[in-house]
């Protein structure tokens, strides 16, 4: 079941879809006071279905470390760590941060680390603070990536440079799960953001292998998003491996 709230209009206040960092609804200050509002309907109670059945492509040696960007409160990464992987996240908001720790009976180390409040618990961390001040010694030793829910939340420009960025600071032969959505984006204003298979490739297939490992239509068990207008919606689910030299 998809964890969404769908948004059918953009808020002029924030600016359209698709601009950039300084004037969009995907700057920090929109994620900041959706946590403050509890306005969080991209959480999901539920461990993601596509985790369970597709993690295993990534045939991740036991004990690797994992990275999971804009991980919100997010229960994936108690599956993960479940599976014997020491699993690392980064979260802008502290309230998320928080309530991941609190409402799972953790109770973290806290220590500043540069840019970030690094909060860590039983093979658990989360680097609370901005994607973007990631450095690549902040992931050293992570072989995978599960990414459900950053790709989909950031408007065009932002997803090029979250490529981007995630080139440079994740170690070399690191392999992603990566989950996406598809819709008329012209039906729904984002977040969650339409991202179709040729701009997954525009992104990725310069430095990754990108299998498309399966497809779901899943407008029927999402009547809100019928109810605010869309015809269609997918998620997909991707393995991206480093190209064989």
């Amino acid at each position: 079941m998809l964890g969404y709230v769908a948004q059918s209009k953009p808020n002029p206040a924030r600016g359209r879809a698709g601009d950039d960092l300084h004037g969009a609804s995907m700057d920090r200050e929109f994620w900041l006071e959706r946590w403050q509002r509890s306005e969080i309907g991209f959480h999901q109670q539920e461990i993601n279905a596509h985790l369970q059945d597709y993690w295993a492509h990534l045939d991740l040696p036991a004990g690797s470390r994992v990275f999971v960007p804009l991980c919100g409160k997010s229960r994936d990464l108690l599956w993960l760590r479940a599976r014997g992987h020491t699993v690392l996240g980064v979260e802008l908001s502290s309230i998320a941060v928080h309530d991941f720790f609190a409402e799972n009976a953790l109770t973290p180390q806290a220590a500043r680390q540069g840019a970030f409040e690094r909060c860590k618990a039983d093979g658990l961390e989360i680097l609370c603070g901005d994607f973007f001040d990631l450095t690549p010694q902040h992931l050293q030793g992570v072989a995978g990536v599960y990414d459900r829910a950053s790709l989909i939340a950031l408007p065009p420009e932002l997803r090029v440079r979250y490529a981007e960025h995630s080139a440079t600071i994740l170690p070399a032969g690191v392999c992603t799960l990566l989950v996406t959505m598809e819709y008329p984006q012209g039906e729904m204003s984002g977040p969650p953001f339409s991202v179709g298979e040729d701009e997954v490739r525009r992104l990725y297939a310069a430095r990754y292998a990108v299998t498309h490992l399966h497809t779901k239509d899943i407008l029927a068990e999402n009547p809100r998003f019928r109810e605010r207008g869309l015809s269609a919606l997918r998620e997909k689910v991707y393995r991206l491996a480093v190209r064989a030299v």
